[in-house]
C-alpha cells in the first residue's frame, strides 16, 4: 500500500511564511522535503504524502506559549508522528544542520502510558513544528 492508497486521510496544511527562499532552503534541505508545485508565492510541500503549503504572508501574528511538562511550548505548532527510529534521525539531521530547538528531544512521559519522543523548532518565518514517536502506537490516543 502506498501513502497515496492509505485509509487515513491525508491533511492539507498551508502556512505563512515571510521569505519563500528561506522556506524553500528550510523545508526542501533541512527537512529533505519534496518540492511540488509552486508560484512566487507559494510552494507545495510532501509531508510524508500531506500537502504542506508555504504562503507568503509577511504579516505575523503574536505567538503564545503554554506551560507542558516545564517547557513553554509554542501554540500554534503542527508536526508529524514517526517512529521511533525515522524521529532519531531527524533530531539527528536538524543538529547536523546547526537547528535551534524550542525544545531539545526528549523522552516524554518516560515508562507511563503514552511514553513519547518529541521536540519542537521553529521554521525561518518562526513557525513552530513539533515531531513525536512513539514506540507503541497504540500509546497514540491513550489516556
Amino acid at each position: 500500500m502506498t501513502i497515496l492508497d492509505s485509509p487515513i486521510p491525508r491533511f492539507h496544511l498551508a502556512m505563512p511564511v515571510d521569505d519563500l527562499a528561506s522556506a524553500r532552503t528550510f523545508y526542501g534541505e533541512v527537512l529533505g522535503l519534496e518540492q511540488g508545485r509552486s508560484s512566487d508565492t507559494w510552494i507545495d510541500w510532501n509531508l510524508h504524502g500531506h500537502q504542506f503549503v508555504t504562503h507568503v504572508a509577511p504579516e505575523r501574528p503574536q505567538r503564545i506559549h503554554n506551560p507542558v511538562d516545564g517547557h513553554d511550548v509554542p501554540v500554534p505548532h503542527f508536526g508529524l508522528i514517526l517512529t521511533v527510529p525515522e524521529f532519531r534521525k531527524l533530531a539527528d539531521r536538524l543538529r547536523a544542520a546547526n537547528t535551534s530547538f524550542v525544545i531539545e528531544p526528549y523522552v516524554r512521559f518516560e515508562g507511563q502510558t503514552g511514553e513519547q519522543w518529541t521536540m519542537f523548532l521553529l521554521d525561518p518565518a518562526g513557525n513552530a513544528l513539533e515531531f513525536k514517536a512513539f514506540a507503541d502506537d497504540s500509546q497514540v490516543f491513550a489516556a
